[in-house]
C-alpha cells in the first residue's frame, strides 16, 4: 500500500473514474463491435484496429498490439470473442513493460540524492505548473521538504501561478520575476535547497518549443550552471503533455525528445478525454517512460504510473 492509500486516498478509484471516457471510447466500442459473434475474426480484428487508432494508440503501436492478438487467435484457433478483451489487456500489459518503469517508486521511498533535482519541462498550456504543484504537495505529504524554482521567466504569468501553488502547498519558491535569467534561477534554486537541507528541488522552465536550438542551449546552460552545485543534476527532466490532445502530445513528445534528455513523461488531463490510448502509444513509440498521469483535478489525481492499474481501470468491466 503507497502512501496516499495510508492517507486514505482511494488511488483505485480515482484512477478508475478518471479513465472513464477513454474505457468507454474502448471497451465500449470494443464490446458493440463484438456484440454476437462466436470467433475473432479478420472483421473483428479490423475493428479492433480502427477502435485503437481512434483512441490515439497511434497507428505503429496499434500494429504491434494487432500482431500480438492475431498471433494468440491463431495458435488458440477456437478462440471466441468474448476472450478477445482479456486476451487484448494482456498484450498490452506485456506492451507497457517493455517501456515502463519495472518498479515506479512512490512519493515517500528514499531518494538516491540529496537534493533530487527535477527539470520540468512542456509547451504552454499543458497543466505543467499545475503538475509541479501537485509533485510539490504530495512530496510535502510523504515527509519530503521541497524547494521550487521558478525559471518560466519568458511567459507573463509563470512566475505568478508558480509562487500560488507553492503558497497551496506550504513549500518555499525562488524566484526573479519576469525576464531574469532562467538559469541564475534555477542556481539560487539549487543553491537555496542545498543550504536549507531540502530533499527535493522542481525547477519551472520556459514553455517554448517553436525554436528547438534555443530550448536546448537554454536547457544546456541551466544543466551546467547547477550541476556545478549538486553533481549530475539535473537528476530526472520530466516532460509534461496534455493528453487530450492525443497525437498531438505524441509529436510534441517526439520534439522535446530530440531536443532534450527526457528522463520521464507526465500525462495529465486523462479525464477530461477518451483519448487515454495515447499513454499507450506514447509508452511503446518512445524510448522515456510514462512516470505520471493526471486524472482529476485533486492533488491525489496526480498518480505516479503503474502499467497493471492503468490497464486494468482501462478495461474494467
Amino acid at each position: 500500500m503507497g502512501f496516499l492509500e495510508k492517507l486514505g486516498f482511494k488511488k483505485k478509484e480515482s484512477l478508475e473514474a478518471g479513465l472513464e471516457k477513454s474505457r468507454e471510447g474502448i471497451v465500449g466500442k470494443l464490446s458493440r463491435a463484438i456484440a454476437g459473434k462466436d470467433k475473432v475474426d479478420d472483421e473483428v480484428l479490423d475493428d479492433l484496429e480502427e477502435i485503437l487508432i481512434r483512441s490515439d494508440v497511434g497507428v505503429p503501436t496499434t500494429l504491434k498490439i494487432i500482431k500480438r492478438v492475431e498471433e494468440r487467435v491463431a495458435r488458440d484457433k477456437y478462440l471466441n470473442s468474448s476472450e478477445l478483451q482479456r486476451i487484448l489487456r494482456e498484450e498490452i500489459i506485456t506492451l507497457l513493460k517493455e517501456n515502463t518503469l519495472e518498479r515506479p517508486a512512490e512519493f515517500d521511498a528514499e531518494l538516491p540524492n540529496h537534493p533530487h533535482v527535477v527539470l520540468i519541462v512542456g509547451v504552454n498550456g499543458v497543466g505543467k505548473t499545475t503538475t509541479i504543484g501537485k509533485l510539490a504537495n504530495l512530496y510535502k505529504l510523504a515527509g519530503k521538504s521541497v524547494v521550487l524554482g521558478a525559471a518560466d521567466t519568458f511567459r507573463a504569468a509563470a512566475v505568478q501561478q508558480l509562487t500560488i501553488w507553492s503558497q497551496r502547498a506550504g513549500v518555499p519558491i525562488i524566484q526573479q520575476g519576469q525576464g531574469a535569467d532562467p538559469a541564475a534561477v534555477a542556481y539560487d534554486t539549487v543553491a537555496a535547497a542545498k543550504s536549507r537541507n531540502a530533499d527535493v528541488v522542481l525547477i519551472d522552465t520556459a514553455g517554448r518549443l517553436h525554436n528547438k536550438t534555443a530550448l536546448m542551449d537554454e536547457l544546456t546552460k541551466i544543466k551546467r550552471v547547477i550541476g556545478k552545485i549538486v553533481n549530475d543534476s539535473p537528476h530526472e527532466v520530466i516532460l509534461v503533455l496534455d493528453a487530450s490532445t492525443g497525437q498531438n502530445a505524441m509529436l510534441q513528445a517526439k520534439a522535446f525528445t530530440q531536443a532534450v534528455d527526457i528522463t520521464g513523461l507526465a500525462l495529465t488531463k486523462l479525464d477530461g478525454t477518451a483519448r487515454g490510448g495515447i499513454v499507450i502509444g506514447i509508452s511503446s513509440e518512445l524510448n522515456v517512460p510514462v512516470k505520471y498521469i493526471g486524472v482529476g483535478e485533486k492533488i491525489e489525481d496526480l498518480q505516479i504510473f503503474d502499467r497493471i492499474s492503468f490497464v486494468e481501470a482501462l478495461f474494467k468491466d
